[in-house]
């Protein structure tokens, strides 16, 4: 799959910031993800060729560290907290709800790539357990009826 030219450009552009060696590799995935929000095949080739290296070895990186994404985020990330406060109040529900009113897994995006759901060692408000974070704002002290409405919140429909 070939870039785009100004996508293209943009890649090219972020990794003459880095030397063209291996141990280059992982600051340059970072900066790429940073700029496009994740890592798609014809950046991991740009890079692949940059670095001369083979692509199965860019993409063995990105696929080994959890901090490297494949696909786009939604629009906004739900970050649910399974720490130890939080799973003892019930962490696993409010994934489960939140899985069936998005209508989506811990871990994919919703079609409309409005909402992207992840499961998270511990966001650090145990006092608000069990807690979600949409995008920066901490949700805490959930319940069904709290979750679905911080869901209609972020949808802005009233669902």
């Amino acid at each position: 799959m070939k870039a785009s030219q100004p996508k293209r450009e943009k890649t090219r552009e972020i990794l003459n910031r880095f030397t063209p060696e291996e141990s280059s590799l992982i600051p340059m995935l970072q900066a790429c993800q940073k700029h496009f929000g994740y890592l798609p095949r014809d950046i991991m080739e740009e890079i692949s060729n940059y670095l001369d290296i083979p692509l199965s070895k860019v993409y063995g990186v990105t696929t080994f560290y959890a901090q490297f994404r494949l696909e786009p985020l939604g629009d906004h990330l739900v970050k649910v907290c399974h720490g130890t406060a939080c799973h003892v109040r019930g962490a696993d529900k409010i994934n489960e709800i939140l899985e069936n009113e998005l209508g989506i897994k811990s871990g994919e995006t919703t079609p409309d790539g409005t909402f992207t759901l992840e499961r998270v060692a511990c966001l650090g408000c145990c006092s608000l357990a069990p807690v979600i974070m949409v995008d920066e704002t901490a949700h805490g002290n959930l319940d069904r009826d709290k979750v679905k409405a911080v869901v209609a919140k972020y949808r802005g429909d009233g669902k």
